[in-house]
C-alpha cells in the first residue's frame, strides 16, 4: 500500500525528531520551519522544502503541525498563502501543539468545508522518545479522519489513545498540564517553605516521598531544590502558557479555576523576573526570594 505524502511544519526538538522517525521509516516529507538549518537537515535525508504553507499542504496528504501556540497555528491556516487555501479534499490535518480548544474546532469547522479533516493530537513524553517513535498521543477527532491518520501515529508513538470530538485531546492536554505544573509549583514552594522554616529540604523529601505525596513530579522538584539537577525538560515559560489556555478554556466553558490562577500567578512572576527559560521545578528560586 502506498505511504502517504507527509506535510510536517515546525522542526524544533520534538517535530524534529518526529520527521526523523517517519523519514527512516520511509514516508516523504515535505517540511517547513523558520529554522533553515532544521530544514537543510531534513532535506539531507530527503524531504522536500515547501515554499508555503500553502504549497505545502497542495502537495501533502496529511499535513501535521509541531509548534508553540495556538496563535501560530491560525496564522499558518488563515494566513496568506497559508493551509486553508492549500489543503486538498479528502486531506487530514494534524495539530501535535497543545492548544486551545475553542481555536481548534473551529479550523476543524473551517477545513470541513474544504472537505478536509482535522485530527487534534497534543504529545507526552520527550524528544528522544519522538525519535524513537515512542510518544504518548492523545488524539480527538472524528473516525474517519482518525482512522485514516492512525497508521501513522502508530509509527510516531507507543501508545495512541482517541478522547472523542476534535478538541477532546487539547483539552485532557491542558487539564494534564494544569494537574501536573500546579503540583511541580506546589512541590517547589514546599522546599522553599522549609528551608525558610530551618527544615532541611532533603529531611521533607524523605518524609513526603514516603507517602502518598511520593511522584515522578516530587523527585524533579528534589533533584533541584536539593540536588541543584535540572532535569524535567518543559521550561517555566511553556508551563506558564499552558496554564494560561487552560483559563481561558475555563472562561470558555464559563467557570474559574482558583488554583490554576493561583499557578499561574506564579509561573507570570518567574516570568517576568526572566526566569522562563528554565525547567518548571526552577520556580524554587523564585520562591526562595519571594517576601510579603
Amino acid at each position: 500500500m502506498t505511504k502517504p505524502i507527509i506535510g510536517f511544519i515546525g522542526l524544533g526538538l520534538m517535530g524534529g525528531n518526529m520527521v526523523e522517525n517517519l523519514q527512516n521509516k520511509g514516508f516523504q516529507l515535505n517540511v517547513m520551519d523558520l529554522d533553515k538549518g532544521a530544514v537543510a537537515t531534513c532535506v539531507a535525508r530527503g524531504a522536500k522544502e515547501a515554499t508555503s504553507p500553502k504549497a505545502l499542504a497542495e502537495a501533502s496528504d496529511i499535513v501535521m503541525l509541531c509548534l508553540t501556540t495556538s496563535d501560530v497555528v491560525e496564522s499558518l491556516v488563515y494566513g496568506d498563502n497559508g493551509l486553508l487555501a492549500g489543503i486538498k479534499e479528502g486531506a487530514v490535518l494534524v495539530d501535535f501543539g497543545t492548544s486551545i480548544p475553542a481555536s481548534t474546532r473551529k479550523i476543524g469547522a473551517d477545513l470541513a468545508k474544504k472537505g478536509a479533516g482535522m485530527v487534534d493530537a497534543p504529545l507526552g513524553r520527550t524528544p528522544a522518545h519522538a525519535k524513537d517513535g515512542l510518544l504518548n498521543i492523545m488524539a480527538a477527532g472524528d473516525m474517519e479522519h482518525y482512522e485514516k491518520v492512525k497508521p501513522i501515529l502508530d509509527q510516531q508513538g507507543e501508545n495512541v489513545f482517541h478522547l472523542g470530538a476534535l478538541g477532546a485531546g487539547h483539552t485532557t492536554k491542558l487539564i494534564n498540564n494544569f494537574m501536573g505544573m500546579t503540583t511541580v509549583t506546589a512541590m517547589s514552594q514546599a522546599f522553599a517553605v522549609a528551608d525558610r522554616a530551618g527544615v532541611d529540604r532533603q529531611q521533607l523529601f524523605d518524609i513526603m516521598s514516603a507517602g502518598p505525596s511520593n511522584s515522578p513530579f516530587m523527585q524533579f522538584c528534589k533533584n533541584y531544590a536539593v540536588d541543584n539537577k535540572s532535569d524535567l525538560g518543559f521550561s517555566i515559560a511553556n508551563a506558564n502558557k499552558d496554564l494560561g489556555y487552560f483559563l481561558k478554556m475555563m472562561e470558555d466553558l464559563n467557570t474559574r479555576s482558583l488554583i490554576a490562577e493561583g499557578t499561574s500567578a506564579n509561573l507570570q512572576a518567574s516570568v517576568d523576573l526572566d526566569m522562563g527559560k528554565g525547567n518548571v521545578p526552577e520556580i524554587f528560586d523564585y520562591f526562595m526570594t519571594l517576601n510579603a
